[in-house]
């Protein structure tokens, strides 16, 4: 499959005129809990020459590709990339904590990794993950049986937000990483394991009841996170030349 996403990255290279600066797995398999059959979701940012910039309407500035092999291939430019950057987007936040890393400018990449935390809002992160949790929750989790495939999208999202309660900072992206944290207990590891180990040979369709205690856990965390959001909002200052120069050093030597 890596090199499938060679190909793929190397065709949209190719087709668009364009040059791929970091392209990285997301989803579950960068998360740490894909099922066997799950798809990959390969996302990237690009440049274009540097004529494109200046024309006087702006073209489209996303690529997508959908290819055989549940293979979802799509990305930002450069440009759209750092404005969403500058208003905390996290799902591009992510894609570069992404332990699935498929291509990379070394230089262009440790920019942005400086970048990102300079952005951050807490509080909007926070209700970011929370409205995640809490549409799973409601949607998916509360009939008798439930998919862990939507356990396991809420409980991220949970630790996400407990991470940023306790940070102030971007969560990292692979679940183990926000479960190893000081505040999540070991029984909660405890059953979080049980299930991860149950999840493994799980495919995306099966379901299976909650146990009661797991059930009271989720409505506990969602009723506190919801408190906790209005306390970490804070002003934010986007600091446009750290985004201009950025661009201009990529666009330029395109």
């Amino acid at each position: 499959m890596n090199e499938a996403i060679q190909q793929a990255i190397d065709a949209i290279e190719n087709d668009y005129g364009v040059h791929v600066l970091y392209a990285a797995e997301s989803g579950s398999r960068a998360w740490g809990f894909a099922s066997p059959d799950s798809d990959y979701d390969v996302r990237f940012v690009y440049v274009h020459p540097q004529d494109w910039y200046l024309s006087v309407f702006e073209s489209r500035d996303v690529i997508e590709r959908m290819l055989p092999g549940d293979l979802d291939v799509s990305g930002w430019d450069l440009r759209k990339a750092l404005r969403l950057m500058s208003k905390c987007n996290l799902a591009f936040n992510e894609w570069f904590d992404s332990p699935i890393v498929y291509r990379e400018e070394a230089a262009f990449v440790s920019a942005i990794r400086r970048l990102i935390p300079q952005f951050f809002q807490p509080a909007r992160a926070l209700f970011h993950y929370l409205s995640m949790a809490s549409s799973t929750h409601a949607e998916h989790l509360c009939g008798d049986s439930v998919r862990l495939k939507k356990v396991f999208y809420f409980l991220r999202s949970v630790q996400a937000c407990r991470w940023i309660e306790h940070t102030r900072t971007q969560p990292p992206t692979e679940f183990s990483r926000l479960i190893a944290a000081p505040w999540v207990s070991d029984e909660e590891r405890g059953w979080i394991g049980e299930l991860e180990a149950r999840k493994t040979v799980q495919r995306e369709g099966d379901s299976a009841a909650l146990p009661p205690f797991l059930r009271r856990w989720m409505q506990a965390q969602l009723e506190h996170l919801a408190l906790v959001g209005p306390a970490l909002a804070r002003k934010s200052d986007v600091d446009q030349a750290l985004l201009d120069e950025v661009l201009r050093a990529w666009v330029i030597g395109a």
